[in-house]
């Protein structure tokens, strides 16, 4: 892999978690690279470090060994050049949805006409037109995770981090958010990694999966997503050949790398 398409390089992380009673190690030497417009996803049990290895990335947990580089610079804090989307939305109820929506351009200085414009039609090209002097009490669950995508892509980040994004929100509305942010992050040439417990979801919206094991997290196996389940909607990309077998592959990795949950 050219370096100049690398976006993010982990070169033997490891973490441990230290209390007054015990040391435990979280994470052990896993090196991992992903490149510009990738969409990766990290699927694992519970305790595997998922979200510890999303931290990492995003600056704001410095590993206890390892580097981590962000397009060739070591990640030393948090950069304005992560979007970080959590499974939350984390929306302030006294702001409006547009105000909401820019103040990551606020926080970093950057907040001009252009930057309101734009954030405007991000809005409008995730249906959310109209809304933007309602309140977040005003919106479904649904809506208000669309906010939360427009306030993190408002910034213009080149890597965008989403940990469980969708995880609390129903089926339905779930199916059409994949599809939406899948849209959004390929014309955007987004570089994503995903954290998921729901494997059909990870297989759907990804270029690559990538299985942890657990105690320690460790990289277990990768699978490369086929062209023909790639190049459709997460929606369509269920039905497509190839999709039940690679599922039934991730879900026996899973079994053994000690998870037990297909969705949770």
């Amino acid at each position: 892999m050219p370096e100049s398409d690398t976006v993010i390089r982990l070169e033997g992380i490891s973490q441990v978690y230290v209390s007054e009673r015990e040391a435990t190690l979280v994470i052990e030497d896993l090196s991992l690279q992903v490149k510009k417009g990738e969409f990766v996803s990290l699927v694992g049990p519970s305790g595997c470090g998922k979200t510890t290895i999303l931290s990492i990335i995003a600056g704001l947990l410095t590993p206890t060994a390892g580097e981590v580089n962000i397009k060739g610079k070591l990640v030393e804090g948090p950069s304005a050049q992560i979007g970080y989307m959590l499974q939350q939305d984390y929306l302030f109820p006294w702001r409006t949805i547009l105000d909401n929506a820019l103040i990551g351009l606020e926080l970093t200085g950057r907040l001009d006409e252009r930057s309101r414009s734009r954030t405007r039609e991000l809005l409008a090209g995730m249906g959310l037109a109209g809304t933007e002097n309602l309140y977040p009490s005003e919106l479904s669950g649904g809506m208000r995770q669309r906010v939360a995508l427009v306030r993190t892509l408002a910034t213009e980040p080149s890597l965008l981090l989403l940990d469980e994004p969708f995880s609390a929100l129903d089926y339905q509305t779930k199916l059409q958010l994949e599809d939406l942010v899948s849209d959004t992050l390929k014309e955007s040439g987004k570089t994503s990694v995903l954290v998921t417990h729901d494997l059909s979801e990870a297989i759907a919206v990804s270029d690559r999966v990538i299985v942890l094991d657990r105690n320690p997290g460790r990289i277990r196996r990768e699978f490369i997503i086929p062209e023909g389940i790639r190049k459709v909607q997460p929606f369509f990309a269920r039905e497509q050949e190839g999709f039940n077998e690679l599922f039934q592959a991730l879900w026996s990795e899973l079994e053994q790398s000690g998870g037990g949950e297909k969705n949770g």
